[in-house]
């Protein structure tokens, strides 16, 4: 009897003993399985007359911008319309694939129209997608070459830790950002375009005879909010950029990660309330570069703004994994897809238009890199690896494509994109992968050799 006590016992220890570390390992497989970027919300408040950081969490960590995005997306129509190239009366015409964004959205039907404006107050109050995916085509030609634009541009507004890849923020796992970039972004619209930033406050408009009321619960809550954006997506959680004034103290704030609404809000005005008395009244004024040169305004800028350029990714996610990141409608959410699209998943790919027009098109919207006579907006600056030339941009993506298929351990963090220069009169398209650095490109290409592929290393 004590034998067979003994028995049991010793079985039940060894089948405890079994699920405790079948657990842990669970433990472990879940912890590596949850996104990092939605680990833990982030949030800044920086000073936007001295830009000294007056509060920061996780400020750096990467994080989904969801309809954040369409703060960069309104920066270049802002841009093209202080230059001139369109008005808030130009005609937005809305192609089959701006039309078929998912909700929110205006509900614009294929080849109807809107004016810039109309456009501008729908991004600024409902989020809306069609527009933004509008106007992103009306600037870019197609959303690739846009997504190359509103990319360039960060870096040259000095948002190192910022990638796009769609002009509305819809789920893709290849856009990020950061908490610092937004408050940079912030500042700069701002800075930049005065004359525009007025849009921002709009609380409600009319479109025909629909009154569309806004997102933005703290416009009129809080004393000096002026803007800026909300934004939301399962991934990324609740995420908002405030601008606020208060006699001659000014801030931005910028919280990611809400776990809803509410307490997002309440976040931010908290943020706000403990950390504007500590703003300086007496700030230099402008801290962001406008990049039309490449040069800071001020030595200030060189500090709180990122130096390192890095490329514009070029690669197409995987349409599986886009799937898996589309996230179900909820009540009062302003950009979130529904979970299963038929037909239809969104995703940037690769720029392969052959003719030298849509270069062009890019070039007269985006500030260019010092790199060739002819230049595209998605042309980084830094260090590359190029592996080939070709006079067909289709071409040179497909020597970027099926080099990365030949060596994806050396390339993994690196991304493809091609340069337009032109020789004897005929225009060329070199193929080359970005680097933050001399020596991780001078390394890349000397593993690529020793896989028999031809490159070199050369300075942007």
């Amino acid at each position: 009897m004590r034998q067979a006590l003994s028995g049991i016992l010793s079985k039940s220890a060894s089948s405890l003993k079994t699920i405790m570390i079948l657990a842990l390992a669970m433990t472990f497989v879940v912890a590596d399985a949850a996104p990092s970027m939605a680990a833990k919300s982030a949030a800044i408040v920086m000073d936007a007359k001295t830009g000294k950081v007056l509060y920061s969490s996780n400020a750096d960590g990467r994080r989904y911008p969801a309809s954040l995005t369409k703060m960069m997306t309104l920066y270049l129509t802002f841009e093209a319309m202080a230059k001139g190239k369109i008005s808030k009366n130009s005609r937005v015409v809305f192609s089959a694939n701006a039309a078929a964004e998912p909700p929110t959205k205006l509900g614009v039907r294929p080849g109807g129209a809107i004016t810039v404006e109309t456009a501008i107050l729908s991004m600024v109050t409902k989020s809306a997608n069609d527009s933004a995916t509008a106007l992103g085509e009306l600037l870019g030609g197609n959303e690739a070459n846009f997504a190359h634009m509103m990319t360039a541009k960060a870096r040259a507004l000095g948002m190192k830790g910022t990638v796009f890849r769609n002009a509305h923020g819809l789920p893709n796992p290849g856009q990020f950002t950061t908490a610092r970039d937004m408050a940079v972004l912030g500042i700069a619209l701002r800075e930049h375009f005065p004359q525009y930033y007025g849009y921002f406050s709009q609380r409600s408009f009319l479109y025909g005879r629909k009154r569309i009321n806004g997102h933005n619960r703290l416009l009129g809550r809080i004393k000096g909010v002026d803007g800026i954006k909300t934004g939301y997506t399962r991934a990324s959680g609740y995420n908002l950029v405030s601008s606020v004034s208060d006699g001659d103290r000014r801030i931005v704030a910028v919280v990611i990660g809400g776990k809803s609404g509410g307490s997002r809000d309440n976040q931010m005005a908290g943020l706000i309330n403990t950390h504007m008395p500590k703003a300086s009244s007496r700030g230099s004024g402008m801290l962001v570069a406008k990049a039309s040169g490449g040069n800071p305004i001020t030595a200030l800028a060189k500090v709180f703004l990122p130096k390192d350029d890095a490329p514009t990714p070029d690669s197409r996610p995987d349409d599986d994994a886009i799937a898996s990141l589309v996230e179900e409608t909820e009540p009062v959410v302003e950009e979130t897809a529904p979970a299963v699209q038929t037909g239809k998943v969104k995703a940037v790919a690769a720029a392969t238009a052959d003719d030298v027009a849509t270069a062009r098109v890019m070039a007269a919207y985006a500030e260019p890199a010092d790199v060739d006579p002819v230049k595209t907006a998605s042309v980084p600056s830094g260090w590359a690896v190029q592996v080939a030339s070709s006079p067909k941009q289709s071409e040179a993506q497909a020597l970027l494509d099926k080099t990365s298929k030949q060596a994806p351990s050396v390339l993994a963090d690196a991304a493809g994109f091609t340069v337009a220069f032109e020789k004897d009169g005929v225009t060329y398209y070199r193929a080359r992968f970005g680097f933050g650095s001399k020596t991780a490109a001078w390394k890349a290409c000397n593993a690529l050799k020793k896989k028999k592929i031809e490159c070199y290393a050369v300075q942007q």
